[in-house]
Formats: C-alpha cells, structure tokens, sequence
C-alpha cells in the first residue's frame, strides 16, 4: 500500500522553491528544495520543471511507494496579478501533479504562516514590496505589487536605487549633502560616487549586488545623517499605508488584528524602521498587533492548503508543531 499524501505544498521564490508533502493527519512525510521560480524570464513551462525537480526530490524521499496525491498549494513568486495565478493554476493542473490545484501569490505563505486561523494582514518587504490581508470567510485584500506602476515604493532594491540618487546628487552639488556619497562607494572600495557609477554601468560591479547597499543606507540612517533617515521613514510610512488600507477593506482596522512583517528588509529587525512601523501603525489601527513573522513560508502554504481539504483544527496543530 502507497504513501497517501494529502496536500503538496509549494513555497517558490525567485531565488529558491521550497516543497513540502503532508500527509492527511499533518505530519510532513518529506521535504526538498529547489531553485527559483521565474516564469517571467523562462516561461511558465520551464518554470515548472524546476518545480518539477524539486518534487520529484520529495516524492523520492517517502518512507515508500507514492499512493494517492490529493491537493497541491502553491504560493509562488510572480503570480502577482489573479490573472497570473489563474494561468499558473491551469498550468499546474495540466502536469497532473495532484486532484486539485489553487496557486496564490507567496505573499499569501507568509500571512498564513504567522497566523493560526487565515485573518491578518502581512507586509512583506524583500528585494520588492508587498502586502496581502485575508479572513475566515474567504475575502482577501492584496495589491498588483509590480512596482512603480502599480503605485509602489520601496523594497530592498528600491531603497538602493534610492540612495544611489541622492547620493549621486551630493556628490555633484545638484542635492544636500549626505554620508551616502562616502557610504555607498566605501562598500565596495571606492572613493567616489563616479567611480560608483562608473563601475554599475559597465558591470565592474554587477547590478545584482546593489542590494548590498541597503544596510548601509541603515547604518547611515542610525547614525544620523537627515537624508538616509528620511527614506527609512519614507519606508515606514508606505509600509503602514499598505496594512491600514487592507486592514480597512477587510473590515479589520478596528479590530483586533495580527499585522505580521516579512521579507529580508523587515526580518533585519532595523530598530529605526520597526519600531517607527509600530509606531505610526498605533496611531492608524490601534489594536494591530505587530510582530515578525519567523515561520518559513512553506508551512503557510500547507496550512493553506489542509484550509481548503477542510482538516481539523488538531491536524492544524500538528503541522505547525513540526515547523516550531
């Protein structure tokens, strides 16, 4: 007789793919990691042949045989838009994979791995930002997040971008002076913001590594210089304004409400950002409770997934334990 598993979880990033294969009473039957998900870049098939190797890694490893596969929950990165998660559904559902589908943005893994019922709100502050609400009854709040666009501001790789500006500016005579013009380039040796510049646009220094510039812009913040401390409040401020307004159309300002902060900018625990959040969040939604979510994303989407098979609370319960 085969293994029955009951939900495939399904935490997929840009950078990594985290599965996970529950088994109906909650216990995690086995686990395995694979690269990053970019359908943007690679298209949805090849996409899911990352996907696909990292679960053929995990139904590899059950304790034997594979029986039945009931529901797979996949939070997945790029699947911004609900039209995006409908195409992706369908795309999942044509491998065969499971009996069911039901694909949301990774946002959503974030939430509900913080949470012990699916009520909050999550901010999620990465290499971008995001934020997704939902409640008991099935509603949800969530944003377009894809950036400028769509309204945004912030993100590691914004706040970058950000403090590559003023500093730049500093440093020519069209802005203030800032730290920044000296903090930027000292990173990576150097002794101006041209030979910053310069070393960015002919890939000297890879664009890639201009997330590495983020904590500085922090250690610059503490240390007091008015411009870093600006966008750092700036960041704080959008970051409230995201969980007010899904915490309002949820019905939840004025309720108590778990408002959980994720992604590698938040998770950092800057004392000038979080405690500012806090902060201006009091005074927005007094009865928010605040707190960083430290549960990694693949138990959200499994918990999401044992929501929609109807499990009992105790199966619930067990799974989070694992995970503890």
């Amino acid at each position: 007789m085969g293994v029955n598993v009951s939900v495939v979880a399904v935490d997929a990033g840009n950078s990594k793919t985290d599965v996970a294969l529950i088994g109906a009473d909650g216990t995690v039957l086995s686990t395995a990691r694979g690269g990053g998900f970019q359908p943007p870049y690679v298209g949805v098939e090849a996409a899911l042949d990352v996907l696909a190797g990292a679960l053929d890694e995990a139904f590899a490893a059950l304790p034997g045989p594979v029986g039945s596969v009931g529901h797979i929950s996949a939070c997945l990165a790029n699947a911004d838009l609900p039209v995006e998660e409908a195409e992706l559904a369908e795309a999942l559902e044509a491998r065969g994979w499971g009996t069911s589908v039901q694909v949301r943005n990774d946002t959503f893994a974030i939430l509900r791995a913080g949470v012990d019922e699916p009520r909050g709100v999550a901010v999620v502050c990465g290499a971008g930002i995001n934020c997704v609400g939902m409640v008991p009854d099935g509603r949800t709040a969530r944003f377009p997040a894809i950036g400028r666009i769509s309204g945004d501001w912030g993100g590691g790789a914004g706040l970058a971008e950000e403090a590559l500006w003023f500093a730049a500016r500093a440093e020519d005579g069209r802005g203030e002076p800032t730290v920044l013009a000296q903090a930027l380039p000292g990173h990576f040796g150097l002794d101006s913001m041209y030979a910053l510049i310069e070393a960015l646009h002919r890939g000297t220094i890879p664009l890639t590594r201009r997330h590495e510039l983020t904590p500085v812009l922090f250690a610059t913040a503490v240390a007091g210089d008015p411009v870093a401390g600006a966008l750092v409040e700036r960041l704080a401020q959008e970051v409230v304004a995201m969980a007010s307004v899904a915490l309002t159309r949820l019905g939840l300002l004025e309720e108590e409400a778990p408002v959980l902060l994720g992604g590698s900018v938040l998770a950092a625990r800057h004392p000038q950002l979080n405690d500012r959040i806090a902060e201006l969040l009091a005074a927005r939604a007094p009865k928010a409770e605040v707190r960083v979510v430290s549960e990694p994303p693949v138990l959200g989407a499994a918990l999401l997934g044992l929501d929609v098979t109807g499990a009992a609370q105790e199966v619930h319960r067990r799974l989070r334990a694992q995970y503890a």
